[in-house]
């Protein structure tokens, strides 16, 4: 006899398993796809002005740090000076003075 004719047929609680583990390998491909669509358009968008190829500090100054908020950047001089520009304009909006003082 071949081998052929003595196929056993899938018990139907087997079946159903065998479905249920395709259909969740189909579901997590397409969420990984989609979630990797997701952070792709996020980090693509560009948010608000981008920042000047070169700032110009005070004579004298010298950047020790860096951060920048919704429409302003702001720079932390050796001097402990903090200065705010417009991220706009580049314009000097406001110098804050840091008491060092232990």
């Amino acid at each position: 006899m071949d081998q052929n004719d003595f196929q056993i047929e899938e018990p139907a609680n087997l079946r159903f398993l065998r479905r249920l583990v395709t259909i969740l390998t189909a579901t997590m491909i397409l969420g990984l796809l989609a979630i990797f669509a997701v952070l792709v358009m996020r980090f693509s968008t560009n948010s608000g002005p981008a920042l000047p190829d070169s700032i110009t500090l005070p004579d004298g100054s010298e950047a020790t740090a860096f951060t920048q908020g919704g429409d302003w950047y702001a720079i932390v001089t050796a001097e402990d000076t903090i200065l705010i520009y417009d991220r706009t304009t580049g314009e000097l909006r406001q110098t804050v003075q840091i008491d060092s003082r232990p």
